[in-house]
């Protein structure tokens, strides 16, 4: 016990506590607080900090902003020439030309390694724990530690393997990066099971996880490929894989897409792996906030709780989506574009709200917005008591006259950088329940779900050479399941192209489309101020602050090319 607990401190890491089988909350203590504990409170203390550096990996500024801000999806203009300058790397980003000064970067290559160098020590000392979990828990903690080497793998093109912490890390590239981390998820696939997710990496998780590896194995293995050579086997092995999640019951796709991100989304059917961040574990996002207006007020609880007037989605982006639903408009067409929640939008005279039934609108949010109004700190209320909403101005950025009217045109010029300028995504739920609302989001965000599974296994068989029927019929199972509203319309055919699309409709904002583009030859683009046409830039550049740090091993961490 006395090894375990000096590991644990000299790792820097907390002793943690489960309150329920799929609850991890880590509570740092001293050394002597460990004293008397039971081999279960150890054992739990030692995995739970693997998994809590999911939270800082996912922050809006970390992973999100490199897999979403550099593609066709998503912009972040310098907002009225004052608000998201930060030096520019916003603009760097989406132009695919950012530096490994770059803080963004630096900081998700931080929270990855330290998930990693936590699972380490997890291994490291749950061998010798008595608990009857620690099997599992040890199983856990490898299958975290591929997952972070995945990260690595997809953001940087490495990975670092270690099995010891008095050893130096031996770094992969390439062919060999890919099967280690098959390896490593395949030893602890049988040790796993299907009941402590979707928190924690389970059974169905692990084989997820192994069918992205083999989609993306072809990319690994030659990351810059004029084309990529997708070998049969590998696609065998994500039709393999999805067949086994899409074949155990617990998981079901669900009827309502927005439901999926909801403020209490945690035992939603359709997800399988994912960021837990509800209330008692100290749940700390701000993907609710990120996009939305500073003049967008989502809780009437909270008159501090507002947007940011952050990232919108690019007029490409908005573009594809129009055109292909023409000539119904994309909110009509696809439930998965927009949800109305305030009827003001379509009946202008329902301008007073119950304070419980006040619901901002969620999805892609375009022209003159609605809500509460804020004055001398509080919120404008009806004669009745209920809350007044009306058209909103931008009063808190001191521009009265301008009104929070979303414009599709956002770019880098003045004009397509002012604060309402592009449209913008609510996809994430305000939390209802946290001391704040903005900062404190409590919705679990989405890492693997069933609709994945589904485009995945389609993907495969396209790229085997299936006949497109089997892969059309996975992807419109996942249209035709949304049924809470009038479902998107089947699609009549598919293709690589069409795939990639509808990867896109599903998927936005949850940080996939860097990866997708990549895989579907697509991120050498042009699009909204992007021309950078440079293969190399499939890959972010390794942080400044890691090169200097292994100086002293002469050759040991190498900038990748272009940088």
């Amino acid at each position: 016990m006395k090894k375990i607990k000096l590991a644990l401190l000299a790792a820097g890491i907390g002793i943690a506590v489960m309150t329920g089988c799929t609850k991890l909350n880590e509570e740092v203590l001293d050394e002597s607080s460990v004293t008397g504990l039971t081999d279960k409170q150890i054992a739990e203390g030692i995995i739970a900090p693997v998994y809590a550096k999911l939270p800082d990996i996912w922050l809006h500024t970390n992973y999100f902003a490199l897999q979403e801000i550099s593609t066709d999806e998503a912009i972040l203009p310098y907002r009225g020439g004052t608000d998201w300058g930060d030096n520019g790397i916003y603009l760097s980003l989406h132009k695919h030309e950012t530096t490994s000064t770059d803080p963004n970067v630096r900081n998700t290559w931080n929270n990855v390694l330290q998930g990693a160098s936590r699972a380490i020590t997890a291994i490291n000392t749950l061998p010798e724990n008595k608990d009857p979990n620690a099997a599992l828990f040890l199983a856990e903690a490898k299958a975290m530690r591929a997952y972070y080497s995945m990260l690595t793998l997809d953001l940087f093109g490495l990975v670092f393997v270690k099995d010891n912490l008095n050893e130096a890390s031996k770094i992969l590239r390439g062919p060999e990066a890919v099967e280690y981390i098959k390896a490593e998820l395949l030893a602890v696939e049988p040790v796993l099971d299907n009941t402590t997710g979707p928190g924690r990496l389970t059974k169905a998780g692990v084989w997820g996880l192994l069918a992205r590896l083999h989609l993306n194995a072809a990319v690994y293995r030659d990351r810059y490929a004029a084309t990529f050579d997708f070998k049969k086997e590998d696609m065998d092995k994500v039709v393999e894989y999805c067949d086994k999640i899409i074949g155990t019951p617990q998981f079901a796709l669900s009827a309502d897409y927005f439901s999926l991100f909801d403020d209490a989304n945690h035992n939603n059917k359709e997800l399988i792996f994912v960021v837990d961040q509800r209330a008692d574990l100290n749940g700390h996002n701000r993907m609710a906030y990120f996009s939305i207006s500073g003049d967008q007020f989502p809780l009437p609880a909270y008159p501090g709780a507002n947007g940011t007037d952050g990232p919108a989605i690019t007029s490409d982006f908005y573009r594809a989506w129009a055109n292909a639903t023409a000539p119904l408009d994309p909110a009509v067409a696809d439930p998965r574009f927009y949800k109305q929640n305030l009827s003001i939008y379509t009946n202008p005279a329902d301008s007073c709200v119950e304070a419980s039934q006040f619901n901002i609108n969620r999805g892609i949010l375009r022209g003159q917005q609605y809500g509460l109004v804020r004055e001398g700190g509080v919120f404008l209320k009806c004669a009745d008591g209920k809350m007044k909403v009306r058209k909103l101005f931008y009063d808190t950025r001191s521009k009265p006259t301008l009104a929070v009217d979303f414009t599709e045109q956002v770019d880098f010029t003045v004009a397509g950088s002012n604060y309402n300028s592009g449209y913008r995504v609510s996809k994430y739920e305000f939390s209802k329940t946290s001391v704040s609302g903005r900062n404190f989001g409590e919705h679990d965000i989405v890492i693997l779900r069933l609709a994945d599974v589904y485009l995945m296994r389609a993907e495969a068989k396209l790229r085997r050479g299936d006949a497109a029927t089997t892969a059309l019929a996975d992807v419109n199972t996942v249209r035709a399941a949304r049924t809470a509203t009038t479902p998107a319309a089947p699609l009549a055919t598919i293709t690589l192209d069409l795939l990639l699309r509808e990867r896109g409709f599903e998927f936005y904002w949850e940080a996939q489309r860097r990866t997708d583009m990549v895989r579907f030859g697509k991120y050498e683009g042009t699009w909204t101020e992007k021309t950078n046409t440079d293969k190399q830039k499939r890959i972010f550049p390794i942080p400044q602050t890691a090169i200097d740090g292994a100086s002293n091993l002469p050759g040991y961490l190498a900038q990748n090319p272009g940088y």
